[in-house]
C-alpha cells in the first residue's frame, strides 16, 4: 500500500492509472485475440488463463499486500469483491453489444465450463468460513484444494474448447470464433511480446488504481469491507471492463465472457494466496460474517449468468438481457444494504 498520500496527489494518480488502464487494456485486448487464433487455444482459454489472470494482478497485490498486513477483512473483500464487481461489469458488456443478448450470442461449452468453475471456486471458501477452523502450517485445507481445484478447472475450460461434448443450437445471433489458424515462428513470438508488454502496463495501471483508492477511502470512514469490496475491488478490476467492452466491440464475445468469468476464478483463488500471506493462522478465522455474505453474493451473481448462458434470451429490454438486469440489480442491493448496516 502507498501510506501517507494526500488527498489531491491520490487523485492524480488515480486518474492517470485509468488513463494508462484504458490505452493498455484496449491493446491487451486485440492482441489476446489474434494469440487466440494464431496459437488455436481459443478465445474461451486465451480470456480466462492469459488476459484474465493478467487483469487480474493487481488484485492479487492489493490483497496479498493487506493480508500480510494482518488486514483478513480488507484482503477477503477485495478479491471476492472484485469477483462481484466483475460480474456486474459483463452485465455492462451486454449493453456494448446491440445486435442480441450477450449471453445468447456468446454461448459456448467453454463459456459453460467457466461459469461452472467459478462457482466451485466461491464455494470452497464458503464452506472454510462456515466449517471448524483449522489450521496446517499457518493456512486452511481449503486454500489448497482451491489451487488443486483451479489447475484441474483450467484443464477442463481447456478440454470444453477442444473437444466439446455439448454444442449450442445455431441461431442467426449465434457468434462463434473465426476460423483458428495454427502459427509459428516470429509472429507469434512479436505478439506474445506485446501482450506482455501492454498487460504489464495493465497490470501496473490496475494495482496504481487500487492502491490509490486506499487513502482516498480513508476520508469516506469506510469499513474494511466496504474499502475492499467497492473501492479497491471495483477500481482494481476496472481493466477487466475495458478489456471486456473492447472485446464486445470487436466481435470477439467468447473472449470477453472468457476474461470475466477467468478473471473471476483467479480473483477467487487470491482468497487461497491471502490465507498463505496471513500472519498467525488461517485467514478464514479471522473474517468477519461480512465476508461470507460476499461469498454468498458473488456466487449468486455467477449462477444468473450462468442461467443466462443456458436460457438464452434473444433480445432484452432497452439492449439488456433480463440476467444483466438481475446481476447489476443484485450487486447494486447488496452494496447498499453493506452501506446501511456498514
Amino acid at each position: 500500500m502507498l501510506d501517507g498520500l494526500s488527498f489531491p496527489l491520490s487523485l492524480s494518480l488515480f486518474v492517470i492509472a485509468a488513463g494508462v488502464i484504458l490505452v493498455f487494456g484496449t491493446m491487451i485486448t486485440r492482441v489476446a485475440a489474434e494469440l487466440a487464433k494464431v496459437t488455436g487455444l481459443g478465445e474461451a482459454l486465451v480470456g480466462a488463463l492469459f488476459l484474465g489472470a493478467c487483469t487480474s494482478l493487481p488484485e492479487i497485490a492489493t490483497s496479498a499486500t493487506a493480508a500480510s498486513a494482518g488486514h483478513a477483512d480488507l484482503a477477503m473483500s477485495n478479491a471476492i469483491g472484485s469477483v462481484a464487481g466483475q460480474t456486474a461489469f459483463l452485465a455492462l458488456a451486454d449493453m456494448a453489444y446491440r445486435h442480441a443478448n450477450l449471453e445468447h450470442a456468446a454461448a459456448s461449452a467453454e463459456n459453460l465450463m467457466l461459469a461452472a468453475f467459478v462457482l466451485v471456486m466461491l464455494t470452497l471458501p464458503l464452506l472454510a468460513l462456515a466449517m471448524p477452523q483449522v489450521s496446517l502450517w499457518g493456512f486452511h485445507p481449503v486454500s489448497v484444494l482451491m489451487l488443486a481445484a483451479y489447475v484441474q478447472g483450467l484443464r477442463m475450460v481447456s478440454s470444453a474448447h477442444d473437444t466439446p461434448m455439448w454444442l449450442p443450437r445455431r441461431t442467426a445471433e449465434t457468434r462463434t470464433e473465426a476460423a483458428e489458424q495454427s502459427a509459428g515462428g516470429p509472429r507469434v513470438w512479436s505478439l506474445w511480446m506485446r501482450f506482455a508488454l501492454a498487460g504489464s502496463a495493465t497490470a501496473l495501471g490496475g494495482w496504481l488504481l487500487a492502491v490509490t483508492a486506499v487513502p482516498i477511502a480513508t476520508y469516506t470512514g469506510l469499513s474494511e469491507t466496504l474499502v475492499g469490496g467497492i473501492l479497491t475491488g471495483l477500481t482494481g478490476s476496472l481493466p477487466e471492463l475495458v478489456t471486456a467492452v473492447v472485446a464486445v466491440r470487436m466481435g470477439a464475445l467468447t473472449l470477453a465472457v472468457g476474461d470475466i468469468l477467468g478473471g473471476n476464478a483467479f480473483d477467487a483463488l487470491i482468497v487461497a494466496v491471502s490465507d498463505w500471506a496471513f500472519p498467525g493462522g488461517s485467514i478464514f478465522a479471522a473474517a468477519g460474517r461480512e465476508q461470507g455474505f460476499l461469498l454468498a453474493l458473488a456466487a449468486l451473481l455467477t449462477a444468473i449468468l450462468l442461467m443466462g448462458l443456458v436460457y438464452r434470451e434473444k433480445h432484452g429490454i432497452a439492449n439488456i438481457g433480463l440476467e444483466s438486469f438481475l446481476v447489476l440489480s443484485f450487486y447494486i442491493g447488496a452494496f447498499a444494504l453493506l452501506l446501511m448496516v456498514g
